[in-house]
């Protein structure tokens, strides 16, 4: 699942994408409050780390821009003090969640699964549907009990279907929450990768519609 990082410190910036890739996520980075503005405005994120000490436009400025634009996207805002009335004004200006800095990188991956999983509904790291389970907190994804062995690409294509359950998610969509940049695309890759899956937690458990897209959940049958 991709997840935007705004922050203008370029090793904390690093850390916390080398971290959310190892934990999944596909991260792509803005380094001030403009750039921030327009790629949350412009791309389907499924959640966004927010820096308030941001160049050019501030954090809460660039937060209440998005909620005033329906910018649905759930945030998680960073900040360096640790005064209540800051973390009061981060969440009136619409934040799911804050952070004070410096914090453990742990978590920030576990608040960050919290607020997506609160996003799509999901009570819990555990989610069953049918023989699947996945638990996004271990990144352990089993068949009937049995654990299954799944590389990076596999998993984020998995979980991001798991978490839209019910739903056709169409393949550029799925494309977008699976390759990071500079990673090959396109929609030959997305079915050689949707067909290992297949191969791997049963050929019935990713349902296709065709010319629309994928999908996992009662009505994938």
């Amino acid at each position: 699942m991709r997840i935007l990082v705004v922050e203008d410190e370029p090793k904390l910036s690093r850390d916390v994408c080398r971290v959310l890739s190892g934990a999944g996520f596909v991260p792509e980075v803005a380094e001030d409050g403009e750039d921030a503005w327009f790629l949350g405005s412009t791309e389907d994120y499924a959640a966004i780390v927010l820096d308030l000490g941001l160049p050019k436009i501030d954090g809460i400025s660039v937060l209440q821009r998005w909620r005033e634009a329906d910018v649905t996207i759930p945030v998680l805002i960073l900040t360096a003090r640790s005064g209540w009335r800051e973390r009061v004004t981060g969440i009136d200006a619409g934040a799911d969640d804050y952070l004070t800095k410096p914090f453990q990188m742990e978590e920030l991956v576990a608040r960050l699964h919290a607020i997506v999983r609160r996003t799509a509904g999901k009570a819990t790291s555990s989610i069953s549907i049918g023989p699947l389970t996945l638990d996004a907190r271990l990144m352990r994804v089993s068949v009937d009990g049995a654990r299954v062995s799944l590389t990076p690409l596999e998993y984020r294509a998995l979980t991001y279907l798991i978490y839209n359950a019910g739903r056709v998610v169409a393949p550029h969509e799925l494309t977008e929450h699976v390759y990071g940049i500079g990673q090959e695309r396109g929609n030959n890759n997305l079915e050689v990768l949707i067909g290992r899956l297949r191969r791997k937690i049963g050929a019935t458990v990713i349902g296709n519609r065709r010319g629309y897209g994928y999908i996992i959940g009662d009505e994938a049958e």
